[in-house]
């Protein structure tokens, strides 16, 4: 049984956002670092996994869709990715970053003190990149926890980039933010588990990390990228306009 568990999902390759982070005192004497999926598409995608790699087995890997359509361009599964910087940064994974990443499970559980067995995954238990939100109805929760083991009573998911907490159907839904790609307000988002769920924010020095993202990174439209994203100039509205219509809410409940 864990006593405290630092969820961070969506770090998209940001290296400050995630520094900032790993420096919170809660992070770094938490008994286990748990990723939620899409680490790499970014524009530090080298300098992030060599970061996380070298914290050793305090951290816990699931993988994304992002990471995923990462894997399958350099394999030459698929010839794009809709998300513009993503060739970009497949393109600048090493071997051994394929190989850990294509090592990563979809979802996984543990068991944490407080929470009980917790499930963690990317974006639903049985998909990677289905989209569920604060305001999913109940309908659209019940079809995603179909199979679900009973004694799961916790589900940690990413993907929309904007925490929440819910109860639905009896099970505590929890979705930290994202770390390196946040709608609607600043800061690198994550969640701290155990006993409770406390969701938390780290600031940083934005601008400083658009001009070290904008030094370091040799992605083509790194300034644009980085003053958009760290910024987040994509507001909670924005996103969730863009990601409604995607959790079936067009169709009766």
């Amino acid at each position: 049984m864990l006593n405290r568990v630092a969820v961070l999902s969506d770090i998209h390759g940001v290296l400050p956002a995630l520094e900032a982070v790993l420096a919170e005192p809660d992070v770094s004497t938490a008994d286990r670092i748990v990723l939620t999926g899409d680490i790499t598409a970014g524009p530090q995608p080298t300098q992030v996994l060599d970061l996380l790699t070298s914290l050793g087995d305090r951290v816990i890997w699931v993988s994304g869709n992002a990471d995923r359509e990462l894997l399958e361009f350099r394999g030459g599964q698929r010839d794009n990715i809709p998300d513009p910087i993503a060739p970009w940064a497949a393109s600048q994974l090493r071997e051994d970053h394929l190989d850990l990443l294509g090592s990563l499970p979809r979802s996984l559980s543990l068991p944490v003190n407080g929470l009980g067995m917790v499930l963690f995954c990317h974006a639903t238990p049985r998909d990677d990149e289905e989209v569920v939100l604060v305001d999913s109805r109940l309908d659209r929760w019940r079809e995603v926890f179909d199979g679900l083991d009973s004694d799961i009573r916790t589900v940690v998911c990413g993907h929309t980039h904007m925490p929440f907490v819910r109860l639905a159907h009896g099970r505590l839904v929890i979705n930290p933010g994202s770390i390196g790609m946040p709608y609607g307000r600043t800061g690198a988002h994550w969640a701290l588990l155990g006993p409770g769920v406390e969701l938390r924010t780290t600031d940083f020095d934005i601008q400083s990390a658009v001009t070290r993202l904008s030094q370091d990174s040799s992605y083509p439209d790194i300034t644009e990228w980085a003053d958009y994203f760290l910024h987040a100039r994509a507001t909670d509205a924005d996103a969730l306009a863009v990601f409604a219509p995607r959790d079936g809410r067009d169709h009766s409940p």
